[in-house]
């Protein structure tokens, strides 16, 4: 950092509450924002160390006289003049200061706990360091993902560029309330990793079908590269999705059959465990196989040998019926990992028409079956050509996680999520979740995502709740959720070197996630061609006219 480039901000006045913290005064309103970096120079035998710092809170200290504020027709500068009062600045902040450290090209920021002396001027950290401390990666190298620019500098002053690496590996979650942008910003992060310099496998659970607009990603110049890559997007809608029976487990079927008496439930999962013991190498059962299971687990013989049939058996064929007659789990066919993953394509799955429950286990299936796929294509247990061979890292995004991992509500994708979450990093596999609610979000499973992405959050609740469960991003700057507007978000984790304020840039694609826009559709429905349109649909059908004759022959 150049020494003439220094802006100088304030002077040290001593130690904060923390060991961590220190103060300092300024008379510069302007510059002493709140998530600002600033930094000190400390000596460490001869080498000086720039000791990084971000602006934690302020407050003001020293001012001119209320009374003359307290009379609105009268200039407090002017007064000010009058008295003699000389100092063009009259107002004195207190700025507290949370030390980051001196970086370090290989370790990153090292906190020295070498705390400033009195009186040492305290600068503005420029711009270009900035770009260079804070960014494990620099746009547009490989593994780097440009998601927008330090938001408390002007233009693009500073881009943003995380680390799909840490991204991916270690899972990410994208906290926000409703209409912050956090499908927006999810959208921006998708076109990054199918960039040229990323070329990602990626898998997107859309409940409400907001990701279509992806598409666009097809022949878009920005996604192109020299050597012939373009991204690919494979949008499946409800229609095409298919589950196979035998890929289910016991409690799967549960969750899809209507509601089941204790009896019927063991009787189920007894009829399950017959159906598993018959299985011998790619056995695949349907629900005709699991009804014949069902119907054994419920016979039984009296003293004289005659087998009888329980009234459980019935009863939950009549409910495997239903089961059989659903449009997304099949006998046969089915969504491999072979036909979800591929680097360099992002494959969508739209449930937007699709039952809670019947979103769950497909969601949980899906999850379970790739897991197992990764894990057994890492450990050579399956080679090319099997449905289940996936060669390559894969990751996942999950829109409105809280309803596939509730905190205190059974689901069937909570368990398999964390299991994920704790060991997918093993075998290159990433999960992100997004959620308006964090709340609701079980806490081991948001724990566990080591990039957090916070947007505004007003709720009190849900504010709370990610004091606990997010650690990286600093108390500080989690005071700032409530005034966050849409498109700001604090990054914080692994994907970066420390938590930024950040403006995410605009999308190269169209959002499909916009709200709708209610004044202006009903004042459409009184536009005179869609009035014109509603009468003839609605206008009586004229009779039919009787048949005409000539000569007692009718000629129609």
């Amino acid at each position: 950092m150049a020494t003439q480039r220094r802006m100088v901000v304030g002077t040290v006045k001593g130690p904060g509450e923390t060991a961590n913290d220190y103060l300092f005064i300024t008379a510069d309103n302007r510059q002493v924002k709140i998530g600002e970096f600033v930094a000190y120079d400390a000596q460490q035998g001869e080498q000086t160390l720039i000791i990084l710092g971000k602006i934690a809170d302020r407050r003001l200290i020293d001012h001119l006289p209320d009374r003359l504020f307290a009379d609105t027709a009268i200039s407090p500068d002017a007064i000010a003049d009058l008295i003699g009062f000389a100092y063009p600045d009259p107002e004195i902040y207190e700025v507290a200061v949370s030390v980051i450290g001196h970086f370090h090209p290989a370790l990153g920021f090292i906190n020295p706990r070498i705390t400033p002396d009195p009186g040492a001027k305290v600068y503005q950290v420029d711009d270009d360091t900035l770009r260079r401390v804070i960014n494990k990666k620099q746009p547009g190298d490989i593994g780097s993902a440009q998601v927008g620019s330090l938001l408390l500098r002007p233009g693009n002053a500073v881009p943003i560029a995380l680390d799909v690496k840490e991204l991916v590996s270690t899972h990410m979650a994208i906290l926000a309330g409703t209409g912050s942008g956090k499908s927006y910003t999810a959208g921006v992060l998708i076109e990054e990793l199918m960039r040229p310099y990323n070329r990602a496998a990626v898998l997107i659970f859309d409940p409400h079908g907001e990701y279509g607009t992806l598409g666009e990603l097809r022949g878009h110049p920005a996604f192109t590269a020299e050597d012939g890559y373009a991204p690919q997007v494979k949008i499946l809608a409800p229609d095409a999705i298919r589950i196979r029976l035998s890929s289910l487990e016991y409690y799967d079927l549960v969750s899809l059959l209507p509601e089941m008496s204790d009896r019927q439930q063991a009787i189920l999962n007894k009829g399950f465990a017959i159906l598993k013991r018959h299985r011998k190498g790619d056995y695949r059962w349907d629900v005709n196989d699991l009804i014949r299971a069902v119907y054994e687990a419920d016979t039984s013989s009296d003293d004289e040998g005659n087998e009888k049939v329980g009234s459980s058996a019935p009863a939950i064929e009549w409910k495997l019926d239903k089961l059989a007659r659903s449009d997304y789990f099949h006998p046969m066919e089915h969504l491999a990992p072979k036909d979800l993953f591929e680097p360099g394509r992002v494959t969508v799955l739209q449930m937007s028409e699709i039952s809670q429950e019947e979103q769950q286990v497909i969601c949980a299936a899906v999850l379970r079956q790739s897991y197992h796929a990764r894990l057994n294509t890492v450990k050579e247990k399956v080679a090319a050509g099997d449905e289940t061979y996936l060669p390559y890292p894969v990751f996942i995004l999950i829109e409105e996680a809280h309803r596939f991992a509730p905190g205190h509500e059974p689901s069937r994708c909570k368990q398999i999520l964390r299991t994920i979450l704790s060991e997918g990093r093993k075998f290159g596999m990433g999960v992100g979740l997004i959620t308006q609610r964090p709340g609701k979000l079980d806490s081991d499973v948001l724990s566990q995502c080591m990039s957090q992405f916070l947007m505004r959050i007003v709720n009190p609740v849900d504010q709370e709740s990610l004091k606990y469960g997010v650690e990286a991003a600093g108390r500080d700057l989690l005071k700032e959720l409530p005034a966050l507007t849409k498109g700001q978000v604090i990054i914080s984790g692994a994907c970066v070197n420390t938590p930024v304020l950040c403006q995410v840039r605009q999308r190269l694609t169209q959002h499909g996630g916009e709200t709708l826009n209610a004044p202006e559709d009903w004042q459409q429905y009184f536009q005179a061609h869609h009035q014109r349109s509603r009468q003839i649909d609605q206008a009586p059908q004229a009779p039919p006219r009787p048949a005409q004759t000539i000569g007692g022959i009718s000629i129609e």
